[in-house]
């Protein structure tokens, strides 16, 4: 439906716009329920403020406090407006949308056919013992993370252990020390290489051959394989 930057809550005013950094998050809103209200028009101005993705789809942005809308707790900021009694509106830019609906008649019902965005972690569900596992029978630390590949189904991993991410925090400074960056899941893809490197050479030659366009220096790789390996 939308896309909002750095937030995965339905909040209109961090609508994904052109300015995007290199560190924002942008979390992607899908259709969840359909629902249709019926609306009264006791007013002419119902209380809503529209918007558009610029693709075909108007939401609603903001609810005006006390207004005939407000009063009706079924619509939400965020719901996409479909159709407007019966009559599709997908296509049209957000001004029309207002504009239709400051047409409609006072005194006569009117219905809105509205699609709210799916609630952000609704597919995941709380944790039971009920259900069989590929993980049941284990420890789990409650820090994971779903690993996406270009390739295969995604993996649920277990996350970096205190020792690792002090790993990653010392590689990210000499990072910056020898080449100007910081960069913190680098230096986390080169702990885990240095974890699996039983010295300097092999290090060097697993980095050659996954990171090889950085063409990092023999010493910084030393350093790297000392500060994972050897901390003290």
């Amino acid at each position: 439906l939308f896309c909002t930057l750095n937030t995965h809550k339905v909040d209109m005013q961090k609508l994904l716009g052109g300015q995007i950094g290199l560190e924002d998050f942008i979390f992607a809103h899908i259709r969840g329920e359909t629902k249709e209200v019926e609306v009264t028009k006791t007013e002419d101005a119902l209380g809503l403020t529209i918007t558009d993705n610029g693709a075909g789809y108007a939401f609603i942005k903001r609810i005006k406090e006390g207004s005939i809308i407000n009063r009706l707790q079924t619509v939400c900021v965020g719901d996409s407006i479909e159709a407007i009694n019966d009559h599709t509106i997908v296509g049209c830019r957000h001004y029309e949308v207002a504009r239709m609906l400051r047409e409609l008649p006072r005194a006569q019902p009117f219905t809105l056919r509205l699609v709210q965005p799916k609630k952000a972690f609704d597919m995941i569900g709380q944790r039971t013992r009920t259900g069989k596992s590929p993980g049941e029978g284990r420890v789990a630390s409650g820090k994971e993370t779903l690993r996406l590949r270009t390739q295969g189904p995604a993996v649920l991993e277990e996350g970096p252990s205190p020792s690792e991410e002090e790993a990653a925090r010392r590689v990210d400074d000499l990072l910056e020390s020898y080449m100007g960056i910081r960069d913190s899941e680098l230096a986390s893809t080169m702990v885990e290489a240095a974890k699996g490197s039983p010295s300097v050479a092999q290090l060097a030659q697993g980095l050659d051959s996954v990171l090889g366009e950085f063409a990092f220096p023999p010493e910084f790789v030393a350093e790297v394989w000392a500060a994972v390996c050897h901390p003290k």
